[in-house]
């Protein structure tokens, strides 16, 4: 294993009495050596270093676990996972790499990323590789990296992230990226913050500032007791989606208890498929819930005729009878990179 070491990070301001982070919303203000809320980047002098030039994971798994489901369906994706998130999250199941520095226990064993081997390995793959399982977003140095390499051989780069990021941000990473999955946990201020310790309109902005940048966007969404399981917050949450653009694809994820939320009650499969019918009504073109109702729920519908376009396993792609992106039936093209 190579040591992870820190390395010079972008976006920071730097002037005569103090340096701020540009990365999120948060804009630490550091004093020499200190840290930002994120625990992996940090003030030397008059630069910022990030430690998120490195991984707990390398592996691949479909694309449709991320969950990405109208973007090149079927590859596989070479998965990365820095550590650290500007979020505390009190489900998050992948808390050891997230919550790196910030709870008990956490920060797995990670190794400083080969980008050159990594892109070579998903290039004989025929893979994208992707950065998920904790938050991606704060590793903008290793994200361009990737992209710059992959542009020489075909390997996208996506991500699986909580768009907790500055504009600028987005605009930097932008056109390096192919496809985002976006969570959005919650349109209620109140109840954003108290789950993630996070004001959630920065989220609603970069799911439309990524879609400006031509990066395929779909979002994502927990049903968590009190925070986004309820019909009334559900229907806030697809009016946003719907209001940015209606043929964004919705995944509607089961809640898990973990973490400190492992005594709350797993969503049930009713609630998932009311806020399946709840995605529909308000004018969404394409919800999905990846497990609990079987087949049907992972299955794309055409907006035209509701003919059934693609057909999921609960791993991946099952069958797909688009052909050129339309629906065989009756033509109408289906929004995605397919």
């Amino acid at each position: 294993m190579t040591p992870t070491v820190w390395r010079d990070a972008v976006l920071y301001e730097s002037t005569s009495d103090r340096v701020v982070c540009l990365l999120c919303p948060f804009a630490c203000a550091l004093a020499d050596g200190q840290s930002g809320r994120c625990h992996v980047r940090r003030r030397t002098g008059d630069r910022v270093q990030t430690r998120t030039y490195a991984s707990a994971v390398a592996h691949l798994d479909s694309i449709e676990r991320k969950p990405l489901y109208h973007f090149r369906p079927g590859i596989k994706a070479l998965t990365l996972a820095a550590p650290g998130c500007m979020f505390r999250c009190e489900y998050c199941v992948n808390h050891r790499i997230s919550q790196f520095g910030r709870s008990m226990g956490s920060g797995p064993p990670t190794s400083a990323v080969d980008v050159a081997d990594v892109v070579s390995t998903a290039a004989k793959q025929g893979a994208c590789v992707a950065l998920s399982y904790s938050e991606p977003g704060l590793a903008p140095e290793l994200t361009l990296a990737l992209a710059a390499a992959g542009r020489e051989c075909g390997v996208d780069v996506v991500w699986k992230t909580n768009g907790f990021l500055t504009e600028r941000a987005v605009d930097l990473v932008g056109p390096s990226l192919a496809a985002a999955n976006v969570d959005l946990k919650s349109i209620d201020e109140v109840a954003h913050r108290r789950l993630t310790g996070a004001p959630v309109a920065p989220v609603v902005r970069t799911i439309g500032r990524l879609r400006e940048r031509g990066v395929w966007v779909e979002v994502s969404t927990p049903l968590i007791p009190g925070i986004s399981g309820e019909p009334a917050a559900l229907q806030v949450i697809a009016a946003t989606i719907a209001a940015i653009d209606p043929g964004i694809p919705w995944h509607l994820l089961r809640f898990t208890p973990a973490y400190r939320m492992s005594d709350s009650d797993p969503t049930l499969p009713d609630a998932l498929d009311r806020a399946q019918h709840i995605g529909w009504e308000t004018g969404l073109r394409y919800v999905y819930v990846e497990r609990a109702l079987g087949a049907p729920g992972r299955a794309t519908y055409c907006p035209g005729c509701g003919t059934v376009l693609v057909e999921r396993d609960v791993w991946g792609l099952a069958s797909s009878r688009l052909s050129g992106g339309r629906c065989p039936d009756c033509g109408r093209h289906a929004e995605g990179r397919w």
